[in-house]
């Protein structure tokens, strides 16, 4: 079967190197186009890309020429966007409009009401919203956003409490890594032996992002998650990783066997199993007291699988728990990457 042809818009940022590491060999998606910022359009990509990541220099694409982010310069079917916010709001709407799907890392999108904003183990139907965003546009392709990348994490440790008790409340305490914060990140000055208590913007991305991607979707559009949630989030002197402290009221009081057993059997939607960039197991349950850790566990998996621990009762909201996630990789390239093979296997890019 022959490859559907992609473009990379931000290639040489953090989040679009791991974009060209993860479809170098993919079995369905074929780098055609690298694009990225006006200084860097025309050079080869070694010239102009910092290589950071291990495994093979520049994906083997050393040589390829970098091209204008416009779709009359890089037009594929399948578009992955790693551009901050600003960007991403004037190119990719001419992706998109051009007739390309457009699956995004940036924020510009995520809560607009015709955008999916997608965790596929947790809410594959909201791909549903392309259709009402092509009739509300008049674009030929789309937009699909992947979340912020600490909610994505937590929304993969609440979809399966959301789905077997109803969640009415809950609490979070992020320690986020410095990657996040993209290359360079955060001053050495800084964040050595130091907690930043402020992320800019993120708190309020986990607040509106999470009952977004909980709600139900019905008659085209999406009904938000009835429950509040309160973020607090931190940057922490870790490569990569986000950590959270999350407590959770739950509907019927059920006990922490009871969620720690939810947690281990679940595996999310049945369509998304077999996608190839999708983990084995979605959440890896730790029984040790002092798991998961970033050191021993973000890595597993390609970093998609999400991880808990410590399920104990909360004396004031009912339950609490560890979560782990990556925060590049599930939280952002693999992210976007299981969007488009879950609207491949939903028919959307035939």
């Amino acid at each position: 079967m022959s490859r559907i042809p992609v473009t990379i818009l931000g290639a040489t940022g953090v989040v679009g190197q791991r974009f060209v590491r993860r479809l170098t060999d993919h079995p369905l998606f074929e780098i055609r186009h690298l694009a990225a910022s006006d200084r860097s359009t025309g050079k080869v990509y070694e010239d102009a890309c910092a290589w950071r990541l291990d495994g093979e220099p520049h994906g083997g694409l050393r040589k390829q020429t970098l091209r204008a982010a416009h779709p009359d310069e890089a037009m594929a079917p399948v578009v992955f966007s790693a551009l901050d916010s600003g960007s991403a709001t004037e190119i990719e709407p001419l992706f998109a409009a051009a007739g390309s799907f457009v699956f995004s890392n940036a924020s510009a999108f995520r809560m607009a009401a015709d955008v999916p904003l997608l965790v596929p183990e947790a809410n594959a139907d909201h791909i549903g919203l392309v259709e009402t965003q092509r009739k509300s546009r008049g674009w030929k392709g789309a937009i699909v956003c992947n979340p912020n990348c600490t909610a994505t994490v937590l929304v993969m440790g609440l979809a399966p409490l959301h789905q077997a008790f109803g969640i009415e409340r809950v609490f979070m305490t992020s320690m986020q890594a410095i990657s996040g914060a993209g290359y360079p990140g955060v001053p050495s000055l800084d964040i050595l032996g130091n907690v930043i208590p402020f992320i800019r913007n993120e708190e309020e991305k986990v607040e509106e992002e999470a009952p977004k991607m909980l709600g139900r979707f019905v008659n085209g559009a999406i009904e938000a998650a009835p429950f509040a949630i309160s973020a607090m989030c931190h940057r922490v002197p870790v490569i990569e990783g986000h950590s959270e402290a999350v407590s959770v009221a739950l509907r019927g009081k059920p006990s922490p066997d009871q969620v720690a057993e939810v947690f281990r059997t679940w595996r999310g939607d049945p369509r998304v199993t077999s996608l190839h960039t999708a983990p084995p197991v979605p959440i890896r349950v730790h029984t040790a007291e002092d798991r998961p850790q970033v050191r021993l566990d973000v890595e597993k998996d390609g970093g998609m699988s999400v991880h808990v621990g410590r399920v104990r009762s909360c004396p004031l909201l009912g339950i609490k728990f560890a979560l782990l996630g990556h925060n590049t990789e599930r939280g952002a390239a693999g992210a976007s990457i299981l969007n488009a093979e879950l609207a491949h296997a939903l028919g959307y890019l035939a």
